[in-house]
């Protein structure tokens, strides 16, 4: 059994450190410790729980099972310790330096981080962001642990397991290179299934649906390509006369030159809802509750 009484509350944060870079070297760079004090402080934990907790392989430091069953409790534990004693200082976004980590895609970076920096340059200064794109499997976990404060986008598995606060609903757009022959303003369905389609085909995107949605209503695209980012896409459709689905919102971003002609889907699709996601273990927390207010007021479209 371990000894509380040897339980350094340091060792505890290089374990969770580890168990999310899987390197004993990135773990010491994000702690600010050199690589012998991370292995050290690795070699104290093995003996408090009496196991290996992490073993060497080419994909880096795999967890054991042991270290797998301390994850969770060990995370809420210093979350819980965390918030605890930020109760004792008042968030104040004009002078606090504190870093927010989020979760997006490339392209919600694209969308969203300009307003997001616009807006914090404005009013909380000194707050630094760290922006990532985390696979959807393990979004929940992170931040349940404290690893991550905030994802963004469109996730509704992540409802089950989260706090969510809706940010704005929006619809998809049709998108293609400009040039003759096609209307201004409507496409037809006989002419969207006539071309060539591009499609978002990755595994934590929730646009890999809209073929599902377009399939309910009879719709059979021709896909040429696809991809596992929008923002491949805007040199592919200037050398091709393929046309791209997506969110309005993110075919404006991409069309900041006017290169593109945007139409509305000849059909009616389901709106997407972009979400901020938060874990409830931080529900209190006075610096979260006050960036995910200020997300919702910066980002909300509606």
């Amino acid at each position: 059994m371990t000894d509380f009484d040897k339980v350094d509350l340091n060792l505890l944060r290089v374990f969770l450190v580890i168990i999310e870079e899987r390197s004993l070297t990135r773990a010491g760079q994000q702690l600010g410790l050199s690589q012998p004090a991370v292995s050290y402080a690795l070699g104290r934990l093995r003996a408090l729980f009496d196991d290996p907790l992490f073993i060497r392989t080419p994909e880096g430091m795999l967890p054991t099972p042991k270290a797998e069953q301390l994850a969770a409790p060990l995370g809420s534990a210093i979350a819980s310790i965390r918030d605890t004693l930020g109760h004792s200082e008042r968030f104040d976004p004009a002078t606090s330096s504190r870093e927010f980590r989020l979760s997006m895609s490339d392209i919600g970076a694209q969308v969203f981080l300009p307003l997001i920096c616009e807006k914090l340059q404005r009013v909380a200064p000194l707050v630094r962001i760290a922006a990532e794109q985390v696979p959807l499997p393990v979004i929940e976990e992170r931040l349940r642990l404290g690893q991550l404060d905030f994802a963004i986008g469109n996730m509704s598995a992540l409802k089950l397991v989260t706090n969510s606060a809706l940010l704005f609903h929006e619809e998809y757009a049709c998108m293609t290179r400009k040039r003759p022959g096609l209307p201004a303003r409507r496409l037809s369905k006989q002419k969207f299934l006539e071309l060539s389609h591009v499609t978002v085909v990755s595994s934590d995107s929730s646009h890999v649906q809209i073929d599902d949605s377009l399939r309910a209503r009879g719709i059979h695209r021709r896909i040429a390509l696809r991809v596992p980012h929008f923002t491949v896409i805007p040199p592919i459709l200037l050398r091709t006369d393929w046309m791209v689905t997506l969110p309005r919102g993110v075919a404006r971003v991409l069309n900041e030159n006017g290169q593109f002609l945007i139409y509305p889907v000849p059909v009616e699709l389901p709106h997407i809802a972009s979400t901020v996601y938060w874990h409830a273990t931080f529900d209190s927390d006075e610096g979260n509750r006050w960036f995910r207010e200020m997300l919702v007021e910066t980002l909300h479209l509606d």
